[in-house]
């Protein structure tokens, strides 16, 4: 009951945050028809600065830090990514009324990671004093690659099954590089290698960490904007996905959350370790894994898996997810 009433209430004071203040506010101003528009150049400057920051910050305590402690954490994003997508494919092949292509997709989207969703716990977690190692976020290619990389193959799989072309071959090492220079991932990794290998301590304290929280806001303000534009597109599809996108982050949390657990009992990781990796595995790819699976899966609709991810999976996985995962941490860790 303690448990309950914790999370009821860090869910109110949830709405009351910038972080998903700004996230209602773009849904709200969209629904009264506004016009405004954040033109995709600046949205796009503003999603890689986030990304420099996080990987920066990342890159120097990966610098500094025991890799051993990092490697079983690892291990454990690959195994929930890929689990996420093989849960998800197996559910949606068994929903009527559902396109094999877009149950694929859509598994796929909701395995690989959401950027903003990242950031937005970081500064949540920052804000209730809640220590975790900052290299939590250089586990996000761990599973959103093999995430989206699976859910492609086991499309073209599909496809290729039902065509007369039974000999051609799925391009995986094709699927990894096209993941790879994704412009989200690029901007991660990059900001990781230039904070491991670099002395850019100097550029983050001066430049990216005074920017970090306004961007952030500005980036939730569009991802609400689109929210609410893409709930039109997902009343035309199986409300399989309306569903799915609603239990599925709380469910994929959950289960890292455990994993996590286990990390914490074997290697010590930390209380918010596990919570921001559990924020990981509960949130769905909003920059990256899109254009992935348009190219990779060509055949699914992006109304059912941005639809489902972008409208519903996302403002769950902000508003439900970080202050369940928050309570569920306290009752456990006693934090």
């Amino acid at each position: 009951m303690e448990f309950l009433l914790d999370f009821l209430a860090r869910l109110v004071t949830q709405f009351q945050t910038p972080t998903l203040g700004f996230l209602i506010g773009g849904m709200v101003i969209a629904a009264l028809g506004s016009n405004l528009k954040i033109p995709n150049a600046v949205y796009q400057f503003i999603v890689f600065v986030l990304l420099m920051r996080i990987g920066l910050h990342g890159g120097i305590e990966i610098r500094e830090a025991d890799f051993t402690a990092m490697l079983l954490p690892a291990l454990f994003s690959v195994v929930v990514g890929v689990v996420i997508v093989l849960l998800g494919s197996f559910l949606f092949s068994f929903l009527p009324g559902i396109n094999r292509a877009d149950g694929y997709a859509t598994a796929g989207l909701f395995g690989a990671v959401s950027a903003s969703t990242l950031a937005a716990a970081m500064v949540l977690l920052e804000e209730e004093s809640i220590v975790f190692e900052a290299w939590v976020p250089a586990l996000y290619p761990f599973m959103d690659i093999p995430a989206l990389i699976l859910a492609i193959v086991l499309a073209n799989m599909h496809q290729h099954k039902h065509s007369e072309d039974k000999h051609s071959k799925v391009d995986v090492w094709g699927i990894v590089k096209e993941s790879l220079r994704g412009s989200a991932l690029s901007a991660l990794l990059l900001g990781l290698a230039l904070g491991l290998l670099a002395r850019p301590d100097s550029v983050l304290e001066s430049f990216y960490d005074p920017l970090f929280r306004g961007f952030l806001t500005v980036l939730l303000l569009v991802m609400g904007m689109e929210a609410y534009e893409r709930l039109s597109e997902l009343r035309r599809v199986a409300h399989w996905y309306a569903i799915y996108a609603f239990f599925g982050p709380i469910v994929h949390g959950l289960m890292a959350f455990g994993l996590g657990y286990v990390a914490h009992v074997l290697v010590g990781f930390s209380p918010g370790g596990v919570i921001l990796f559990a924020v990981i595995a509960a949130s769905n790819s909003d920059i990256s894994g899109p254009p992935t699976l348009r190219a990779g899966i060509p055949k699914a609709s992006p109304s059912a898996y941005i639809g489902a991810s972008t409208s519903v999976g996302t403002p769950v996985s902000i508003a439900v997810c970080i202050p369940l995962f928050i309570a569920l941490a306290e009752v456990v860790f006693d934090v």
